[in-house]
């Protein structure tokens, strides 16, 4: 059963609800930075449930709360599942060197030109790819000088053009070339990444069938001459992924387990999920779409050996492998999720 201490935090949670209306009706939360013509969504969204969650601790659960069953968005925690895919792709050798251009497996998806031949899917993975070129009607300067809130500040306004770095010398956080990323794991598998989502990793560790992850309304291509939806890694400009959180917590355990399912069946490789986990030479805190807390700075009442899944509105999944800690929780004010971090781990420590 869970502490007091346990339940003062759960309580903290409750009361520092997200800022964003629970009704879509309105401003979408993400796009008062987005200067126009890509403040407006692409693709269907949905109303969101209170602040939900659940701790873990070794597998053994600690507290729930709220609607924890409840498939919600979980915006950019859908890039570090694109990671998970590069990892199925990697276990199947259908990715065996992440440093190889990402061209000379998928051509003809736009990656071909001259400044894109030199992309590798791990410059894509770490976000430093500079990949230029528009990808279902958004131009990758839609998130040129993107702010974010563990990066340095940008050197510009977001949508201007920005004068483009070689690939894999700048980092930038960028919905549009994660989505391009998307759609070349689309094409690499042959399948729609939602089955391969569900096949090769949602099945094995147990999750339900209560999620769903879609597409724009204009992200549907020919693959092999089956007409399929490319999916994105966020809800940025709608779509994406809508999953509980009791599942994400599956998936959370599954990292803890160095890739294993509970029945003990290898999921991912612990090699990749080491790859996933390494930091990015040009930003320590971030791995393979994971944010990572290097040396305490992305959350410092987290122990730095934690790691983070990250996505607006906002929504966490903290992993703290030294004490076999998982947290996820929904619809948190990101403000305050530092303190709430820094009450679960010290209710931990107390039991």
């Amino acid at each position: 059963m869970s502490s007091v201490d346990i339940q003062q935090a759960v309580q903290f949670a409750i009361d520092h609800e997200s800022l964003w209306d629970r009704s879509v009706d309105g401003v979408w939360g993400v796009h008062p930075n987005d200067p126009p013509p890509w403040n407006r969504l692409f693709g269907p969204v949905h109303d969101r449930g209170p602040v939900s969650g659940a701790i873990e601790l070794d597998g053994r659960p600690l507290a729930s709360w709220g609607e924890p069953d409840r498939a919600d968005l979980t915006f950019s925690i859908a890039k570090t599942y694109l990671a998970l895919l590069a990892g199925v792709a990697y276990d199947r050798d259908l990715l065996p060197d992440v440093d190889e251009p990402v061209c000379v497996r998928v051509p003809g998806i736009g990656f071909d030109d001259a400044h894109n031949a030199s992309v590798t899917w791990a410059h894509l993975l770490t976000q430093t790819s500079e990949w230029q070129g528009e990808c279902f009607g958004l131009p990758d300067r839609a998130d040129h000088y993107r702010a974010s809130a563990f990066g340095k500040p940008p050197a510009g306004k977001k949508g201007q053009v920005r004068p483009l770095e070689t690939p894999g010398t700048h980092w930038e956080y960028n919905d549009v070339r994660i989505n391009q990323l998307s759609l070349a794991l689309m094409h690499l598998f042959g399948r729609p990444l939602p089955e391969v989502f569900g096949e090769a990793i949602m099945k094995p560790i147990g999750a339900s069938e209560n999620w769903q992850w879609i597409g724009y309304d204009n992200a549907w291509v020919d693959l092999g001459g089956r007409r399929v939806q490319s999916v994105p890694g966020g809800t940025h400009w709608g779509g994406g992924l809508s999953i509980s959180a009791n599942d994400q917590m599956k998936v959370a355990r599954m990292f803890l387990n160095q890739g294993q399912a509970d029945d003990g069946r290898q999921v991912i490789s612990a090699e990749w999920l080491r790859r996933m986990l390494t930091p990015c030479a040009i930003l320590p805190t971030y791995g393979y779409l994971v944010w990572l807390n290097h040396q305490g700075i992305v959350f410092p009442s987290a122990p730095a050996s934690s790691y983070f899944f990250i996505g607006a509105g906002s929504s966490f999944t903290w992993i703290e492998p030294e004490r076999r800690l998982s947290v996820v929780v929904r619809w948190l004010n990101p403000a305050h999720a530092d303190a709430f971090f820094g009450q679960v781990l010290k209710a931990v420590d107390a039991l």
